[in-house]
């Protein structure tokens, strides 16, 4: 574990953040709570690398917490946002940047119609409320341990910073807000079955991320999306598939391109974002034309936002997406393959069961069992005592990783040689930091 000595610049800036933010942060993931020891103060980042306050450098497996496909401050990006800023940081108007985005979401999605936001929360929270809108029902299906955001009525057993603080699901929330929230556990065909059942007429929507990723990474059992799919449309309810996370990451079309696209189905609703913000705040969501044509102003469902489609955000996510080609996810595919394989290994070598996960590049590690869990509450019998370990040892060699165990990691274009040399040299010790790791 790491000293308050081996930071003073980060310490000291978290003694200052402390003073002017609850807890000293503006997410709680961030605060370190769930590993212990001081949070890193980034200054600066380039490629694969991060630097902080007090001058050292570290191996980025977070991304910005997905974002980041191409690397930190990729030029090309930086370029085009620079230039885009010098005209004008926002309009308040229409602009050409946000419906050029919007054409290449289009163009790479199952979607007809886009509407820009600036936050995957606002996008989900605006999917639902498009979805009851639609249907004339208010009931909602979502799955124990998918996090669509702080949404008030999806905060029923999320994912993400709820399970790594160990908050109940809903402080703060009234209890009729979530009381049309219908929560199952994940990959269950026969709780989706019984739901729809008992209150298939009642049932506006499922949401569901494509493959779940704030829980640490649990893809769906195959066919489960198309089973989803199936399902709502039998019963007149609509498919919202969040994949504000695995959008743009794991193919170009997202988690879509490995299910929906071979099998024939597609989401009535999509929500977007990281990626295809470019590391600035955007976000959008997206469907059917004639769901997404309820929206204002061309129909009655009320959706709006000051700094939607801002034309500094939408240049940096425009410029992501042109940059991400098929060699650019071809370099995500096989950094990610040699990095799981690093980690197996040197677990393997330390006697740490474990089991490695994995939605593309995107992965995680199960600590303590030996067999892929489908769901939550397989995720939780995880031994979560051996990441915390293990995180402050890799970070001691300079390899930042998520500061939770239910969280994915990424990676990037711009991990390389170098970057799967840093990680290779960590990892024993962390391994046997890990092995050896009691619980508290």
């Amino acid at each position: 574990m790491e000293t308050m000595s081996s930071t003073p610049q980060s310490q000291q800036w978290f003694d200052r953040a402390v003073q002017v933010s609850p807890g000293g942060v503006n997410s709680p993931v961030r605060a370190f709570r769930a590993v212990g020891g001081t949070p890193r103060f980034m200054t600066s980042a380039q490629g694969a690398w991060l630097h902080d306050a007090d001058g050292t450098r570290y191996l980025d497996l977070v991304g910005s917490w997905g974002p980041m496909l191409l690397g930190h401050a990729h030029p090309e990006v930086i370029a085009a946002v620079t230039e885009a800023a010098s005209r004008g940081t926002s309009f308040g108007t229409p602009s050409p940047p946000e419906v050029e985005l919007a054409e290449e979401i289009v163009a790479r999605t199952p979607v007809d119609l886009v509407r820009m936001v600036t936050s995957g929360t606002e996008a989900t929270m605006s999917a639902i409320r498009l979805a009851r809108g639609f249907t004339g029902r208010t009931r909602v299906v979502k799955f124990a341990g998918c996090y669509h955001g702080h949404v008030d009525s999806l905060l029923a057993e999320a994912g993400s910073g709820v399970v790594t603080l160990g908050l109940p699901g809903s402080p703060g929330i009234p209890a009729h807000v979530t009381a049309d929230t219908i929560v199952l556990p994940y990959n269950d065909r026969d709780a989706v079955t019984a739901a729809f059942a008992e209150h298939g007429d009642e049932i506006a929507c499922v949401i569901t991320e494509a493959a779940a990723g704030n829980m640490g990474v649990v893809s769906p059992l195959p066919g489960f999306n198309q089973f989803l799919s199936e399902t709502c449309a039998a019963h007149g309810a609509l498919l919202v598939s969040d994949e504000v996370m695995t959008g743009f990451r794991v193919t170009r079309s997202g988690h879509w391109g490995l299910d929906g696209a071979q099998e024939g189905w597609r989401p009535d609703l999509l929500t977007f974002g990281k990626v295809m913000g470019g590391g600035f705040p955007a976000a959008a969501f997206g469907g059917r034309a004639d769901v997404m044509a309820l929206l204002a102003p061309s129909g009655p469902v009320y959706q709006a936002g000051t700094l939607a489609g801002n034309p500094v955000a939408s240049t940096a996510g425009l410029t992501t997406l042109r940059l991400a080609d098929d060699a650019a996810y071809a370099r995500l595919d096989d950094w990610s393959a040699q990095a799981r394989a690093l980690v197996s290994s040197a677990l393997d070598d330390a006697g740490v069961p474990h089991v490695v996960q994995n939605v593309g590049s995107m992965f995680s590690v199960v600590w303590g069992l030996t067999e892929p869990v489908h769901d939550f509450a397989g995720v939780q019998r995880q031994e979560t005592h051996r990441y915390t370990a293990f995180f402050h040892a890799m970070l001691d060699a300079g390899v930042y990783l998520p500061p939770s165990a239910y969280e994915s990691w990424f990676v990037s274009a711009a991990h390389d040689d170098e970057a799967l040399t840093r990680m290779a040299e960590a990892l024993p010790a962390a391994a046997r930091a890990a092995a050896a790791a009691t619980p508290a």
